[in-house]
């Protein structure tokens, strides 16, 4: 009878049980009372008091519900901005329209088509004081002028090389360019910006105007970024503004054999039967700017790009918006390389801004060891 009441859970069972109850509580007293231990679960308790989600997690119900009522108040405050960009389009069309006559007019200065009158083209220098020449060297100047226009004949028409001396100066610009483009991108004369007309979809296009050449016969090349400007139904409050979202470029019709975009490569076959051998030729794609006229569709079937994809994407809409924001507008000081020389001033300018951030909270770190750096 004794062992029986043993192995079905009888007194002796109750014993164990309580010697290991008791056993557990001693065991969990030790480790509470190590420091270390009380340090590591302040720390995950601090953790979690600092979420924002945990935090609203304890607020009553009633709360959590006017909460929400805000969350559908910023919703439709989402809607309201995208109108708001939506108008800021209608506005850079207007504008643009502004902007074009002295764009044409610039095209016509590049080209030579039309020479600047004196009144046009005078410009003081900021520097003007100090470029000024002492008598002597005024009369170099003099002679060397003569000299000059005695060999008027050899004086080149309108800027030679503009847009391509830009392509050059531009990192974003000449990482694209191959040796082989820099004679086709030598013929370019132009390039424009339209915007979509109204109550068109928002889009805008980038034109490429060339001159006649030996390597194309399209007189304008066009690349069209498509553009969205309201919520993401699924995840209305990350919008941001207008984004482009997929973009079309146009077909090259190539001269025989100046197809830059192609190259042809060698390879050997070998039948399996015959075991004979022959050559064949046939074409890849090639490295070259002008692939910026075929670019990688973003998906639309709801399946999802590779990285590789993605990035090579999202350096297409950064080019895109480059040539429209900054180069277009500005392209005389990118040609001259002074607004390069603003970019990299205010890129240095954020850099120190950053480097003095970091020192500070690196200072802030040194005095305040002792302080909880999560509060």
């Amino acid at each position: 009878m004794a062992e029986n009441s043993l192995s079905d859970g009888g007194p002796a069972d109750s014993v164990e049980a309580a010697k290991n109850a008791s056993n557990t509580e001693k065991l969990t007293d030790q480790v509470m009372q190590n420091p270390q231990v009380l340090a590591a679960l302040q720390e995950r308790l601090d953790n979690v008091s600092h979420t924002p989600s945990s935090y609203i997690e304890t607020l009553p119900k009633a709360v959590k519900r006017r909460i929400n009522a805000l969350k559908q108040l910023q919703v439709r405050c989402a809607h309201i901005e995208a109108k708001f960009y939506e108008e800021v389009h209608d506005l850079e069309r207007k504008y643009a329209a502004l902007y074009q006559p002295l764009f044409d007019k610039r095209r016509e200065f590049i080209t030579g088509d039309v020479e600047p009158t004196d009144a046009e083209s005078a410009w003081h220098s900021e520097n003007e004081e100090d470029d000024k020449l002492a008598g002597d060297m005024k009369n170099k100047v003099v002679i060397a002028e003569k000299e000059a226009a005695a060999v008027e004949e050899l004086n080149p028409k309108g800027i030679p090389e503009f847009w391509f001396t830009i392509f050059r100066n531009v990192d974003m610009l000449s990482e694209l360019v191959q040796e082989y483009d820099e004679p086709i991108l030598k013929h370019l004369q132009d390039i424009k910006v339209k915007f979509s007309d109204p109550g068109q979809p928002m889009s805008f296009v980038l034109e490429f105007h060339f001159e006649p050449n030996d390597y194309f016969t399209n007189p304008v090349l066009t690349k069209t970024y498509k553009m969205k400007s309201e919520p993401d139904k699924a995840d209305p409050f990350s919008f941001e503004g207008p984004e482009i979202v997929d973009c079309d470029g146009c077909t090259i019709d190539w001269k025989k054999g100046k197809n830059v975009t192609v190259k042809t490569i060698k390879k050997k076959q070998k039948h399996k039967g015959r075991g004979t051998v022959r050559t064949i030729t046939k074409q890849v794609p090639n490295e070259s700017f002008f692939n910026f006229f075929s670019p990688l569709k973003a998906s639309g079937d709801g399946e999802s790009l590779d990285e590789d994809s993605e990035f090579t994407l999202a350096s297409d809409f950064e080019i895109g918006h480059f040539f429209r924001e900054r180069i277009v507008p500005r392209a005389v000081l990118y040609f001259t390389g002074e607004a390069i020389e603003d970019d990299d001033n205010f890129e240095e300018g954020e850099e120190g801004e950053e480097e003095e951030l970091e020192g500070d909270e690196e200072g802030e770190d040194e005095d305040d060891a002792d302080v909880n750096p999560k509060v």
